[in-house]
């Protein structure tokens, strides 16, 4: 009799542990979830999303999402963030497909900056696009570097905004979440990463409830644990920065001044290391200014890009 309690208990155990573990993501629909943004920035988002659905291509038996627009002589590539996705651009794309061809992605479940590459040259070159502009933030300014640094014969200007140079600062003082990340439960990462968005990104932005509303719709859904993982690689993967001096391809840094993300070190690093780039830096809007000032940041690329 003992001994049947005892496995009873063992399997209730793993039963609740398995059940706790597996339990999912709440999904929230998108009406609830941008409640509180200006309603014709949720509208123009909604009309961007109907008009342009997205495409998928394969690659290395990964499915790469993305967008591209416009008939341009000239193509602009655009990275987003740790927590971004292809249309966290809309405002961008809109405005710039008029004059320029204009593509952007979303990182799937992969674990180096070499296997993003692969699927990011697989779509331009699917797209018969040879040489580019990119445009990266946080993340995607960290690999658009990588990709200066890799493919400079293809790429004709760079923005890096709201990033960081080659560093192992991120590491160091994320070396914990690092190590227990795959193994945390997907609800438990995702849940956390919504605790930051409200305690100091939305805080950082001057409470701007459409940056707030994006980022919490990635995180009822569109993003998976496995996404986090490999781009949080990503971030702390080490390589070579580029040297302008040599390549001679013009870069523009964006930053802001209260960046919750970037802290200053790093910001004063990435001029130091990129001391020939043009810099502009935004006043209180925090880490995602081409949402919260999505007209000022469009501008700084036209005038970047020449158009």
């Amino acid at each position: 009799m003992r001994a049947k309690i005892k496995w009873f208990v063992l399997g209730f155990l793993i039963v609740a542990i398995a059940g706790l573990y597996l339990y999912p993501v709440p999904s929230v629909p998108f009406a609830e979830v941008y409640a509180k943004a200006d309603a014709a920035e949720v509208e123009s988002l909604s009309m961007f999303r109907s008009v342009n659905p997205p495409k998928t291509i394969n690659v290395n038996e990964t499915d790469w999402e993305y967008i591209s627009l416009g008939e341009g002589e000239e193509t602009i590539l655009f990275l987003h963030g740790m927590t971004g996705a292809y249309d966290i651009w809309w405002h961008q794309l809109d405005a710039l497909k008029t004059n320029y061809r204009v593509i952007a992605v979303t990182y799937p479940a992969v674990d180096t900056l070499a296997e993003m590459e692969a699927g990011v040259l697989s779509i331009l070159d699917k797209e018969g696009v040879d040489k580019f502009n990119v445009v990266g933030t946080s993340l995607g300014g960290y690999f658009a570097q990588y990709l200066v640094a890799h493919q400079s014969d293809r790429i004709l200007r760079a923005v890096f905004s709201n990033t960081f140079p080659p560093n192992d600062l991120i590491a160091e003082k994320n070396k914990t979440i690092g190590a227990a990340l795959p193994f945390l439960p997907e609800w438990l990462v995702i849940d956390v990463l919504r605790g930051s968005f409200a305690s100091s990104v939305y805080p950082a932005s001057g409470n701007d409830e459409l940056t707030l509303a994006f980022l919490n719709e990635i995180s009822y859904g569109r993003m998976r644990k496995a996404q986090v993982v490999g781009r949080f690689h990503g971030v702390v993967e080490k390589f070579d920065a580029p040297d302008l001096s040599v390549i001679k391809i013009p870069v523009l840094i964006i930053e802001a001044d209260n960046d919750p993300l970037v802290e200053l070190t790093l910001r004063e690093q990435l001029k130091e290391i990129y001391p020939s780039a043009q810099v502009y830096t935004f006043s209180g809007v925090g880490h995602f200014p081409y949402l919260n000032r999505s007209v000022e940041y469009t501008n700084l690329l036209l005038e970047f890009f020449g158009k």
